[in-house]
């Protein structure tokens, strides 16, 4: 099953995914992760100074329009590009930012599922890193506004009868 999780900058992706990797065995990588070591570090390294695509990795936050242009180049010729490396090497991607990338990636049926991450204490990012209608596009919203053990057990609900 290949599953897709969308959301704002801090909302809980990464969580989610972790979560669906300890309870339910999926494996994810991240959007920033897989575009730093796909591209992004080779484009920036200079520019910034990074010794690795790691540390290119952690300063992310400091660079998310940057990052949201880059990786948008580089879908310019195939919109589904990243999503297609992605799941090549894993079950669960996490952090898609451009409405024109989810697009690509509904057209060519690349999902099984599409699944939002809303955590309503938190901000919303600006259109200039993150631009996808999350309520429109996700096939099901987990909230993620109390604790961590709460957060697990939506997941695991919501995915027991769906992966089982």
């Amino acid at each position: 099953m290949n599953i897709l999780i969308i959301g704002h900058a801090r909302h809980g992706k990464d969580t989610v995914a972790e979560f669906l990797n300890e309870i339910f065995g999926l494996t994810f990588m991240s959007s920033s992760q897989a575009a730093a070591d796909i591209f992004i570090y080779d484009q920036l390294k200079v520019k910034y100074g990074y010794e690795t695509p790691e540390e290119c990795f952690e300063d992310r936050m400091n660079h998310r329009a940057e990052w949201y242009d880059l990786i948008c180049g580089y879908n310019k010729a195939d919109g589904a590009a990243l999503a297609k490396e992605i799941l090549e090497r894993t079950d669960i991607y996490v952090g898609m930012r451009s409405s024109i990338e989810i697009e690509a990636c509904i057209e060519n049926d690349l999902f099984d599922l599409i699944v939002g991450v809303y955590d309503p204490r938190k901000p919303h990012e600006p259109e200039d890193s993150f631009n996808i209608d999350l309520f429109a596009e996700a096939d099901i919203i987990i909230p993620n506004g109390s604790s961590l053990e709460d957060l697990k057990f939506r997941v695991q609900d919501a995915f027991a009868l769906i992966l089982k």
